[in-house]
Protein backbone atom coordinates (compact mmCIF):
# COMPACT_ATOMS: atom_id res chain seq x y z
CA UNK A 1 0.00 0.00 0.00
CA UNK A 2 1.55 3.43 -1.10
CA UNK A 3 2.26 5.93 1.74
CA UNK A 4 0.76 9.41 1.41
CA UNK A 5 3.66 12.06 1.68
CA UNK A 6 1.42 15.10 1.38
CA UNK A 7 1.19 17.34 4.46
CA UNK A 8 -2.18 18.11 5.93
CA UNK A 9 -3.53 21.70 5.76
CA UNK A 10 -2.75 22.16 9.42
CA UNK A 11 0.86 21.08 8.91
CA UNK A 12 1.22 23.35 5.88
CA UNK A 13 -0.15 26.28 7.90
CA UNK A 14 2.29 25.59 10.74
CA UNK A 15 5.22 25.36 8.35
CA UNK A 16 4.21 28.62 6.68
CA UNK A 17 3.96 30.30 10.07
CA UNK A 18 7.41 29.01 11.02
CA UNK A 19 8.92 30.27 7.77
CA UNK A 20 7.29 33.62 8.36
CA UNK A 21 8.79 33.84 11.82
CA UNK A 22 12.22 32.98 10.43
CA UNK A 23 11.93 35.75 7.84
CA UNK A 24 10.87 38.23 10.52
CA UNK A 25 13.84 37.24 12.69
CA UNK A 26 16.20 37.57 9.72
CA UNK A 27 14.84 41.02 8.89
CA UNK A 28 15.13 42.10 12.53
CA UNK A 29 18.71 40.74 12.72
CA UNK A 30 19.72 42.62 9.56
CA UNK A 31 18.17 45.78 10.99
CA UNK A 32 20.13 45.43 14.22
CA UNK A 33 23.35 44.79 12.29
CA UNK A 34 22.66 47.83 10.15
CA UNK A 35 22.11 50.02 13.20
CA UNK A 36 25.36 48.76 14.76
CA UNK A 37 27.26 49.58 11.57
CA UNK A 38 25.84 53.10 11.64
CA UNK A 39 26.85 53.55 15.29
CA UNK A 40 30.34 52.14 14.68
CA UNK A 41 30.81 54.44 11.69
CA UNK A 42 29.65 57.44 13.75
CA UNK A 43 32.00 56.54 16.61
CA UNK A 44 34.96 56.12 14.22
CA UNK A 45 34.23 59.48 12.61
CA UNK A 46 33.94 61.13 16.02
CA UNK A 47 37.29 59.66 17.09
CA UNK A 48 38.94 60.84 13.87
CA UNK A 49 37.54 64.35 14.35
CA UNK A 50 38.74 64.34 17.97
CA UNK A 51 42.22 63.16 16.97
CA UNK A 52 42.38 65.79 14.25
CA UNK A 53 41.42 68.47 16.79
CA UNK A 54 43.99 67.25 19.30
CA UNK A 55 46.62 67.08 16.56
CA UNK A 56 45.91 70.68 15.56
CA UNK A 57 45.80 71.98 19.12
CA UNK A 58 49.03 70.19 20.07
CA UNK A 59 50.71 70.54 16.69
CA UNK A 60 53.70 72.08 18.42
CA UNK A 61 54.45 68.68 19.94
CA UNK A 62 55.17 67.30 16.47
CA UNK A 63 55.80 70.25 14.14
CA UNK A 64 58.46 72.85 14.93
CA UNK A 65 57.75 75.09 11.95
CA UNK A 66 56.43 75.19 8.41
CA UNK A 67 58.11 76.76 5.39
CA UNK A 68 55.71 77.50 2.55
CA UNK A 69 53.51 74.73 3.86
CA UNK A 70 56.38 72.22 4.19
CA UNK A 71 56.62 71.01 7.82
CA UNK A 72 59.83 70.85 9.83
CA UNK A 73 59.26 68.24 12.50
CA UNK A 74 60.51 68.44 16.05
CA UNK A 75 62.17 65.08 15.48
CA UNK A 76 64.36 66.58 12.75
CA UNK A 77 65.31 69.43 15.11
CA UNK A 78 66.18 66.95 17.85
CA UNK A 79 68.30 64.88 15.45
CA UNK A 80 70.23 67.98 14.38
CA UNK A 81 70.81 69.02 18.00
CA UNK A 82 72.00 65.52 18.82
CA UNK A 83 74.54 65.75 16.01
CA UNK A 84 75.89 69.00 17.44
CA UNK A 85 76.03 68.12 21.12
CA UNK A 86 74.37 64.78 21.76
CA UNK A 87 77.38 63.15 23.41
CA UNK A 88 78.08 66.04 25.78
CA UNK A 89 74.41 66.31 26.72
CA UNK A 90 74.11 62.58 27.36
CA UNK A 91 77.26 62.60 29.50
CA UNK A 92 75.86 65.54 31.50
CA UNK A 93 72.57 63.73 32.09
CA UNK A 94 74.39 60.55 33.13
CA UNK A 95 76.57 62.50 35.58
CA UNK A 96 73.51 64.26 36.96
CA UNK A 97 71.75 60.95 37.54
CA UNK A 98 74.83 59.47 39.22
CA UNK A 99 75.02 62.43 41.62
CA UNK A 100 71.31 62.23 42.44
CA UNK A 101 71.54 58.48 43.07
CA UNK A 102 74.59 58.84 45.32
CA UNK A 103 73.01 61.71 47.28
CA UNK A 104 69.83 59.68 47.80
CA UNK A 105 71.83 56.62 48.88
CA UNK A 106 73.61 58.70 51.52
CA UNK A 107 70.50 60.51 52.70
CA UNK A 108 71.66 63.88 51.42
CA UNK A 109 68.96 66.48 50.79
CA UNK A 110 68.90 70.15 49.81
CA UNK A 111 66.40 72.34 51.63
CA UNK A 112 64.34 75.11 50.11
CA UNK A 113 66.15 77.53 52.39
CA UNK A 114 69.50 76.56 50.87
CA UNK A 115 68.11 77.04 47.37
CA UNK A 116 66.67 80.45 48.27
CA UNK A 117 69.98 81.53 49.81
CA UNK A 118 71.88 80.68 46.61
CA UNK A 119 69.24 82.37 44.48
CA UNK A 120 69.67 85.50 46.59
CA UNK A 121 73.42 85.45 45.86
CA UNK A 122 72.76 85.27 42.13
CA UNK A 123 70.23 88.09 42.33
CA UNK A 124 72.66 90.31 44.24
CA UNK A 125 75.34 89.52 41.67
CA UNK A 126 73.31 90.19 38.52
CA UNK A 127 70.76 92.80 39.63
CA UNK A 128 73.07 95.72 38.79
CA UNK A 129 73.16 98.59 36.29
CA UNK A 130 69.53 98.14 35.31
CA UNK A 131 69.95 94.46 34.53
CA UNK A 132 68.31 91.59 36.38
CA UNK A 133 68.96 87.93 36.99
CA UNK A 134 66.06 87.13 34.68
CA UNK A 135 67.75 89.10 31.88
CA UNK A 136 70.92 87.09 32.31
CA UNK A 137 69.05 83.79 32.37
CA UNK A 138 67.07 84.71 29.26
CA UNK A 139 70.29 85.51 27.41
CA UNK A 140 71.49 81.98 28.20
CA UNK A 141 68.15 80.34 27.34
CA UNK A 142 67.66 79.39 30.96
CA UNK A 143 64.85 79.79 33.46
CA UNK A 144 64.75 80.23 37.22
CA UNK A 145 63.61 76.62 37.57
CA UNK A 146 66.61 75.50 35.53
CA UNK A 147 68.95 77.53 37.74
CA UNK A 148 67.38 76.07 40.88
CA UNK A 149 67.91 72.59 39.49
CA UNK A 150 71.59 73.38 38.96
CA UNK A 151 71.82 74.74 42.50
CA UNK A 152 70.42 71.48 43.90
CA UNK A 153 72.99 69.42 41.96
CA UNK A 154 75.82 71.71 43.08
CA UNK A 155 74.72 71.50 46.71
CA UNK A 156 74.51 67.72 46.50
CA UNK A 157 78.06 67.60 45.13
CA UNK A 158 79.28 69.91 47.89
CA UNK A 159 77.74 67.68 50.56
CA UNK A 160 79.09 64.53 48.93
CA UNK A 161 82.59 65.98 48.91
CA UNK A 162 82.30 67.42 52.43
CA UNK A 163 85.60 68.63 53.88
CA UNK A 164 87.35 68.27 50.52
CA UNK A 165 85.80 71.54 49.37
CA UNK A 166 85.74 73.36 52.71
CA UNK A 167 87.70 76.64 52.83
CA UNK A 168 89.14 77.89 56.11
CA UNK A 169 89.72 81.48 57.15
CA UNK A 170 93.48 80.80 57.09
CA UNK A 171 93.24 79.80 53.43
CA UNK A 172 91.37 83.02 52.66
CA UNK A 173 93.96 85.15 54.46
CA UNK A 174 96.81 83.29 52.79
CA UNK A 175 95.24 83.89 49.36
CA UNK A 176 94.83 87.61 50.10
CA UNK A 177 98.44 87.93 51.24
CA UNK A 178 100.01 85.88 48.46
CA UNK A 179 98.10 87.78 45.77
CA UNK A 180 98.65 91.21 47.35
CA UNK A 181 94.94 91.95 47.50
CA UNK A 182 93.81 95.15 49.23
CA UNK A 183 90.35 94.80 50.69
CA UNK A 184 87.98 97.75 50.21
CA UNK A 185 87.66 99.75 53.42
CA UNK A 186 84.45 99.07 55.27
CA UNK A 187 83.70 96.02 53.10
CA UNK A 188 86.35 93.65 54.35
CA UNK A 189 83.94 90.93 55.48
CA UNK A 190 82.00 90.97 52.22
CA UNK A 191 85.22 90.83 50.20
CA UNK A 192 86.55 87.91 52.25
CA UNK A 193 83.24 86.08 51.83
CA UNK A 194 83.49 86.53 48.07
CA UNK A 195 87.08 85.26 48.02
CA UNK A 196 86.08 82.28 50.16
CA UNK A 197 83.31 81.45 47.72
CA UNK A 198 85.74 81.67 44.78
CA UNK A 199 88.21 79.34 46.49
CA UNK A 200 85.42 76.91 47.27
CA UNK A 201 84.30 76.93 43.62
CA UNK A 202 87.88 76.15 42.55
CA UNK A 203 88.04 73.20 44.92
CA UNK A 204 84.60 72.11 43.80
CA UNK A 205 85.71 72.12 40.18
CA UNK A 206 88.85 70.11 40.98
CA UNK A 207 87.18 67.54 43.22
CA UNK A 208 83.90 67.09 41.34
CA UNK A 209 85.72 65.63 38.34
CA UNK A 210 87.24 62.93 40.53
CA UNK A 211 83.86 62.30 42.17
CA UNK A 212 82.22 61.72 38.77
CA UNK A 213 85.07 59.41 37.75
CA UNK A 214 84.62 57.36 40.91
CA UNK A 215 80.83 57.18 40.54
CA UNK A 216 81.11 56.11 36.90
CA UNK A 217 83.58 53.38 37.76
CA UNK A 218 81.10 51.86 40.24
CA UNK A 219 77.95 52.32 38.15
CA UNK A 220 76.37 50.00 35.60
CA UNK A 221 75.96 52.37 32.65
CA UNK A 222 74.50 51.13 29.37
CA UNK A 223 74.23 53.46 26.38
CA UNK A 224 72.07 52.59 23.39
CA UNK A 225 72.98 55.52 21.16
CA UNK A 226 76.37 56.33 19.66
CA UNK A 227 77.11 59.96 18.85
Amino acid sequence: MQENNQNSPAELKAEASENGNKKKCLVKFKKIIGQKKVWITAIVLAILVLLAGIGYYYKGLFIAATVNGHPITRLSVIKELEKQGGKDTLDMLINKQLIQNEAKAKGITVSQGEIDQEMKKYEDQFNVNGHTLDDTLAAQNMSRDGLKEQIVIQKEVEKLLGDKVAVSDDEVNSYITSNGITLPQGQEDAAKAQIKDQLQQQKLGDQSGQLITDLRSKANIKTFVTY
